[in-house]
This record gives C-alpha cells, sequence and structure tokens, in this order.
C-alpha cells in the first residue's frame, strides 16, 4: 500500500504539473487577453502599455509561465491587474465561504441519500421508492437558480420566513445563528441537486450487490435479512459511492456559481464568474489550480478508501485493483 501511494502521489503532482502549462496557456489564449483590461475609457494607449510592461505580460509566454509557477511554488498566487490587490487576499475568504455552503450541502445530501437509497433497494418500487425516483427526476431537470428564485419569492418575499440573500445581516457578521438562517434556502437549493445522483447511486448499487451470489447464500443460511443488508451488502455497496463523493470533494471549494449568484453568497463560484467578466486572469488561475488540486486529492482519498471499504480489492505491484 505504502508503494502505491508514493506512486500515486509521484502520478498527481505530474497531473498538476500538466494542468498547470494547459490553464496557463488557454486563459492567455482568450480573446483579447490579459491586456484587454488596460483599454477602459480615460487611459491612453501609452499608459496601458507602460502598465502591461510593469506587469511582464509582454515578456515571451514561457517566460510568464515559468515565473507564474516559481510565484506560486513559494505561496504568491500573484495580484489583480486593475487595483494590485494580492490575489490571495480576494481568493481566501470565498474559498472558506464556498467551504461553508457545500460542506453543509454535502452533509446534507449525504445523511439523506445513503440511507433513503438503502432502504429502497430493499422496498423496490414501493411508494419510497416511487418518491425518491420523483424528486431525482426533479432534481436532474429543475435548473438551481430557477429553484432557487421560487424559494425566495414565496418564503423570503411572500411570507418573510427567511432571509432572501448575503450571507449574513448588516450588522450581525460572525453571528452563527444569522448564518445558518441565510444557509437555509441555498442549501435547501443545492441538496435538491445533489440528491438526484446520490440517491441513484445509492439504490442501484445495493441492488446490483444484493442480487450476488453470496447474499443469496447468506439468505438461505438463515441470516437475519438486517444482517444482510448492512454486514455483508452494505460495504462492497459503498464503493461506486466513494468514487461519487471523491469526484465531489472539489465541490467544497469550487462552491456553486448560479446558486451563489442567485443568492448573494460570496463564494468562490460567483467570484470566478466576476473575475472572468473582468478579465482578472491571475484570479482565474488561482481558481483554477486550486480546483485541479482537489480533483487530485479527491481522487486519491476515493483510492485509499477502496482498499479500506472492501477487503476484496487488493494492490498488486503494478499499482492496479487484482
Amino acid at each position: 500500500m505504502g508503494e502505491y501511494l508514493i506512486r500515486r502521489t509521484l502520478q498527481s503532482v505530474v497531473v498538476l504539473f500538466l494542468i498547470t502549462i494547459f490553464t496557463f496557456g488557454l486563459i492567455h489564449a482568450a480573446p483579447g487577453g490579459p491586456t484587454q483590461i488596460f483599454l477602459s475609457p480615460g487611459l491612453s494607449p501609452e499608459a496601458g502599455q507602460i502598465r502591461a510592461e510593469q506587469l511582464g505580460l509582454n515578456d515571451p509566454l514561457p517566460q510568464q509561465y515559468f515565473r507564474w509557477l516559481g510565484n506560486i511554488l513559494t505561496g504568491d498566487l500573484g495580484s489583480t491587474f486593475k487595483n494590485n490587490i494580492p490575489v490571495g487576499d480576494i481568493l481566501w475568504p470565498t474559498v472558506k465561504n464556498s467551504v461553508i455552503l457545500m460542506s453543509a450541502t454535502w452533509i446534507l445530501t449525504l445523511l439523506i441519500a445513503i440511507p433513503w437509497g438503502i432502504y429502497n433497494s430493499t422496498k423496490e418500487y414501493g411508494l419510497s421508492d416511487q418518491s425518491a425516483s420523483f424528486i431525482s427526476y426533479v432534481g436532474f431537470a429543475m435548473p438551481t437558480f430557477w429553484f432557487g428564485i421560487i424559494l425566495q419569492s414565496y418564503i423570503s418575499i411572500k411570507l418573510d420566513l427567511l432571509p432572501l440573500s448575503d450571507m449574513y445581516t448588516i450588522g450581525k457578521e460572525g453571528n452563527i445563528p444569522d448564518l445558518l438562517m441565510h444557509m437555509v434556502l441555498p442549501v435547501s437549493v443545492l441538496t435538491l441537486g445533489s440528491l438526484a445522483g446520490y440517491l441513484k447511486y445509492s439504490r442501484s448499487s445495493m441492488l446490483e450487490v444484493l442480487q450476488q451470489d453470496y447474499i443469496r447464500t447468506a439468505r438461505a443460511k438463515g441470516v437475519g435479512e438486517n444482517k444482510v443488508v448492512f454486514r455483508h451488502a452494505l460495504r462492497n455497496a459503498m464503493i461506486p459511492l466513494i468514487t461519487l463523493v471523491g469526484l465531489d470533494l472539489p465541490m467544497l471549494v469550487g462552491g456553486a456559481a448560479l446558486t451563489e449568484a442567485v443568492f448573494n453568497w460570496p463564494g468562490m463560484g460567483r467570484l470566478f464568474v466576476d473575475m472572468a467578466n473582468g478579465r482578472e486572469y491571475s484570479v482565474l488561475m488561482a481558481i483554477t489550480l486550486l480546483g485541479a488540486v482537489f480533483v487530485v486529492i479527491g481522487n486519491l482519498i476515493a483510492d485509499i478508501l477502496y482498499a479500506a471499504v472492501d477487503p476484496r480489492v487488493q494492490l498488486n505491484k503494478g499499482g492496479k485493483a487484482a
């Protein structure tokens, strides 16, 4: 296992290096380029060129890339082009805000979807199973921004039960009860969208395992149904869910741009949209790189949990499941 983890970590480093090249090249290939932001009204072309020269934007792209990569490795994410504000000062507060919102959504989704999916696998096509299928279809089909606007219109404006938007009421920054009140609507919107996938995965995975020969053998030996489901079947059925959880890990820091925009939540998803509109490429590259790091970490955690959850998963010297 130790050799496998070292190999996977080294592979992850190579992947991240390639992602930095792709991210840097893609963003600098965008129409207009970073220098476009200096062509604002009232700024002469000469002044714009001087500013671009100061920022090193006229240097060859390979030179710019290695300078940016060197700064990243030392913890320097750069500064914004317009106002020369350190990217970290803008980015890290939004990451914290996205983690608060998305982790609450993630935990609530898992607490609802996994037990419900397991129960439905034992009561196939029952009322609960059909209700879950309906909710899944609604979650897949309903645009999150539209559902958010509906909740705002009815619950916040018409009934005045919950705050309309923002993360805190003005003057109550840091107040936990006020934060929880502001989280109810966006978390509800995001949970409905996430619930659909987890319900389907947990139910179908359990159904597949419950049809295996060793489950039929356990039942034939008189093993109780609860023991069959929770001791013999659940552990093996968790593997596809581990994959889904690992792939969803970047969601914790990435946020949800549309939902954050509807509820004016100051998260990283909304920041990405704002920075894209403002052509602040240093911020965009930092956000993209951070998301890539969490994608790699999520996949690595999923690989580790495979062996922990399913004893059948053994790793050979080549690092592949046998």
